[in-house]
């Protein structure tokens, strides 16, 4: 019978918020044990809340951050349009690759690429790294074009003028809307934790 070992170098956790990560530090320390090292929380330029606490935690405890979505599951890739077709496949599924107010967003942003001379994929990507609390950005690729693409772009640094413009359309630390794959804390999802026991709720 032959056995197998894995040997787990470093543990990590995704879509985790801020304090339960601060928490699970906090506990590694008093016990001695192993702390997480890396986080993989969903940024692009339509989702920045991770700027107000994750990524500033991140930085203080020296863990690595991999976001995944830098392209806003698809909508900056350009392929969206206000009044066209969504040929995303998964736009059924996922309300967020409809939703006005993104579509309005990606709409402000194709002008600003342009001027920038950079296809929309390649300022997304440049964006989600820019921030010093990101340490890699996921992309996935699903076609070998795709990953041509990304290729030509990786060399590409933003200004801190394209940059303080994206500030402009979607402001630091704000989420045009909540992705679907957002994490919902039990004290939400659970109205006994949010609501006094009937009779227990007048404020005398």
């Amino acid at each position: 019978m032959t056995s197998l070992f894995l040997k787990v170098r470093v543990i990590g956790s995704s879509t985790t918020p801020a304090s339960m990560m601060v928490q699970a530090q906090w506990v590694a320390e008093r016990a001695g044990l192993q702390r997480f090292r890396t986080e993989q929380p969903p940024y692009s330029i339509l989702n920045r809340g991770l700027e107000r606490e994750v990524l500033p935690m991140a930085q203080e405890y020296g863990m690595g951050v991999m976001v995944w979505g830098p392209f806003g599951q698809g909508l900056l890739t350009g392929r969206v349009r206000k009044g066209g077709e969504n040929d995303l496949k998964r736009t059924q599924f996922s309300r967020h690759l409809t939703d006005e107010r993104r579509i309005d967003v990606v709409e402000q942003l194709i002008p600003l690429a342009e001027e920038a001379g950079l296809p929309m994929t390649h300022l997304a990507m440049a964006f989600a790294v820019a921030h010093p609390g990101v340490t890699a950005a996921l992309l996935g690729p699903r076609t070998m074009e795709h990953l041509d693409d990304l290729l030509v772009g990786v060399d590409v640094e933003l200004s801190d003028d394209i940059i303080d413009r994206i500030d402009e359309i979607v402001p630091p630390g704000t989420d045009v809307t909540a992705l679907d794959q957002e994490y919902k804390p039990p004290a939400l999802l659970d109205t006994a934790l949010r609501r006094r026991p009937a009779g227990l709720r007048s404020a005398t």
